[in-house]
């Protein structure tokens, strides 16, 4: 290839993205599965008013079929020398939820915080590599928006004022991740061709929470799938 040619192809999509391709699959449940936990939100009456029927909590969100949603998925350990994007990723707090249950987001790519409901909320970040963040969000304050220096493991972010709100957020330091949607699948784009760890999380499990493949991209393409289930009794 000309080498004129192939510097124009790197400024435009990046290193590492050249003939890359998609790895999809699916994650699912096999067993029984705990019944859903209904939230009480009848302390603020806002939250309340805001849902005309039962809100259950996200923490296993899996359907008749076992297709389990809210399930982090992304390559361990890989490298990326590509842009980290300016596009913000954006966790919302509307009917007093944090909407999406479970986020990934690069470091140093913006995470908007956004507060749709007319009541006041308190975002509490507990990263332990990050700065920790902790800040009120009156009815008045509908965005703001914090960043992280580096990647770190899956950890909580909660509202002080309303107990029942909870989130997980990851921060990676390339963009090979994907959250299963609710039909339990997932895709993870512009992977290049080779051999890598995926991980899956799901934060009911436990000391069980992650499940673990290798996966090979090849052509451009690649499927895994992953299948969590109760551990067995002794």
């Amino acid at each position: 290839m000309n080498k004129t040619i192939l510097n124009i192809l790197i400024i435009s999509f990046g290193v590492g993205t050249i003939g890359a391709g998609e790895v999809t699959g699916s994650v699912k449940y096999v067993g029984q599965p705990p019944k859903a936990k209904r939230l009480r939100m009848d302390a603020d009456p806002v939250c309340a008013a805001s849902h005309q029927k039962a809100v259950k909590a996200e923490s296993f969100v899996v359907d008749a079929n076992g297709n389990l949603a809210n399930v982090m998925v992304y390559l361990k350990n890989v490298k990326y020398d590509g842009k980290v994007s300016s596009e913000p990723k954006t966790l919302d707090q509307a009917g007093c939820v944090y909407t999406p249950h479970v986020l990934g987001v690069q470091a140093g790519q913006p995470l908007k915080i956004l507060n749709s409901d007319a009541t006041m909320h308190n975002i509490h970040g507990l990263p332990k590599v990050n700065r920790e963040f902790n800040f009120g969000m009156p009815k008045t304050l509908k965005e703001k928006t914090v960043t992280f220096d580096k990647a770190e493991d899956i950890f909580v972010v909660k509202c002080d004022v309303h107990p029942w709100m909870k989130s997980y957020t990851q921060v990676f330091d390339h963009p090979y991740y994907a959250v299963t949607d609710k039909s339990g699948n997932f895709s993870i784009a512009n992977v290049p061709d080779g051999t890598y760890e995926i991980v899956a999380w799901q934060e009911k499990f436990g000391s069980k929470r992650t499940l673990s493949k290798n996966v090979t991209v090849k052509s451009g393409k690649a499927v895994v799938n992953f299948e969590f289930s109760r551990p067995k009794k002794k």
